[in-house]
C-alpha cells in the first residue's frame, strides 16, 4: 500500500499530459493565417536534405516535420516595434529594439524542419524581440521539450536560444537577439 494519494495525483497527471501530447501528434498541419501576404518566389536561403540521422521524429537534433508551404513576410520595422507573420510562426519586435527603422524579410521554406531565415543578416537588437514557432506539424517524443535552434546554413545546431514550450497550442516561444536562420529542436 505504500502509494500516497500525493504520488496518485503525480502519476494521473504524468498519464494526463503524455496522452494530450499524444493525441495532438495526430492532428493536422496548421496553415497560413489569413491575410498574410504569400509571395510565391523560392526562398533565398535553402536548408539541407536532411540524410543525416533521422531517429524516432528526431533529425540531427531538430524536429522532424510534414512539410508546410513555403510563407515569406517582411515589413518596415522602426522604433515602435512591430509583427510579422511567417506561415504559422509569428516574430514581435518590442518598442525601442532598434534605433531605425529597418526592412526585414523572414523566408520559411518548405521541408521536414520547420526554419524561419530572417534578413538582414546580423541584425542586433537593443531588446530581444521574441519568435514563436509551431510545431504542430512535427513528430514529438514525450521525454523532449521543443526548444528554437539558432541554426547554420547546413542546418547545424549552433546554439539554443531560450525557449519556452506550450504543448497545447504546440508552439515554442523564443528571444531573438540577432539574425539569422532558427529553427525547432530538442536538447540532446
Amino acid at each position: 500500500m505504500g502509494t500516497s494519494l500525493k504520488q496518485m495525483a503525480r502519476r494521473l497527471a504524468g498519464i494526463v499530459a503524455v496522452t494530450m501530447v499524444v493525441v495532438s501528434c495526430g492532428r493536422d498541419a496548421t496553415t497560413s493565417p489569413s491575410g498574410v501576404a504569400q509571395v510565391t518566389s523560392s526562398a533565398s536561403w535553402q536548408h539541407g536534405s536532411g540524410n543525416g540521422g533521422l531517429v524516432g521524429g528526431l533529425l540531427n537534433g531538430l524536429l522532424r516535420c510534414t512539410p508546410l508551404p513555403e510563407a515569406h513576410a517582411s515589413a518596415w520595422i522602426g522604433r515602435e516595434g512591430g509583427t510579422l507573420e511567417i506561415g504559422p510562426h509569428t516574430f514581435t519586435v518590442p518598442a525601442g529594439a532598434l534605433d531605425r527603422p529597418v526592412f526585414i524579410r523572414a523566408d520559411a521554406p518548405s521541408g521536414h524542419v520547420n526554419l524561419v531565415q530572417f534578413e538582414p543578416q546580423g541584425l542586433r537588437f537593443e531588446r530581444p524581440a521574441s519568435l514563436t514557432m509551431s510545431f504542430a506539424n512535427c513528430s514529438l517524443l514525450v521525454r523532449l521539450l521543443p526548444q528554437i535552434a539558432y541554426v547554420d546554413d547546413s542546418q547545424n545546431i549552433l546554439n539554443f536560444i531560450p525557449s519556452l514550450a506550450n504543448l497545447l497550442s504546440r508552439t515554442v516561444t523564443g528571444q531573438v537577439q540577432h539574425f539569422s536562420g532558427y529553427a525547432v529542436a530538442y536538447r540532446r
